[in-house]
């Protein structure tokens, strides 16, 4: 009876589990979603201002191709470094969880630098947001992608700590599976980003 009892109460506490997981990855999804609408909307705001240069340099005269390749690279290498966490993640290999998400945020990080250098070094060649609409679409739409890359940084750092603190528990792995997710979309965000905002400005 006891024993019946205890089953019971353990199969109860699985049927909890899974209702919570289920529920934080449909959560997490329409968060996505959301995000979606508001960077497909700065890409249309982009798209109807990328003419409005006001008299003043587009793209060409702006960017420096090279340049942001290195930030492309960057972060595609991120991507490829927080895979090689979640392989380890399925293989309950705690240490190199801890290492790959640190190796993903060196490179996050790295790209994120450089695009405040880029910014920077703009905005003191007299082409910050208020020179052009061009300009303050550009800015709005990178900006609000590099933004996000920095909030993806901080839940790294915290998701770290989760893991060297508490082991690979299952919220632990559900978070990270959510932050996995929110990684690649914003990789290929940016892929859109240099593809529609920079090759397109070369052309």
């Amino acid at each position: 009876m006891a024993h019946a009892a205890t089953t019971h109460a353990h199969g109860h506490a699985d049927g909890h589990d899974h209702d919570d997981s289920t529920r934080t990855t449909l959560g997490f999804w329409i968060y996505l979603m959301s995000d979606c609408l508001i960077f497909a909307t700065l890409f249309a705001t982009f798209g109807v201002l990328a003419n409005a240069t006001a008299g003043g340099p587009g793209g060409k005269e702006l960017f420096e191709l090279p340049y942001v390749l290195g930030e492309t690279l960057l972060l595609l290498a991120s991507s490829v470094t927080f895979g090689m966490a979640m392989l380890n993640l399925y293989a309950q290999r705690r240490g190199q969880v801890i290492v790959w998400l640190a190796v993903t945020f060196l490179f996050g990080a790295g790209f994120v630098a450089m695009e405040v250098n880029e910014f920077a070094k703009l905005i003191a060649d007299g082409a910050g947001p208020g020179t052009s609409a061009y300009l303050s679409a550009y800015f709005t739409l990178v900006g609000t992608h590099g933004l996000h890359v920095t909030a993806g940084l901080l839940w790294i750092a915290i998701m770290m700590h989760q893991t060297f603190k508490f082991g690979l528990t299952g919220t632990v792995r559900r978070r990270l599976a959510c932050l996995s997710l929110f990684w690649h979309f914003l990789d290929l965000v940016w892929i859109c980003v240099f593809t529609f905002v920079y090759l397109r400005g070369f052309l």
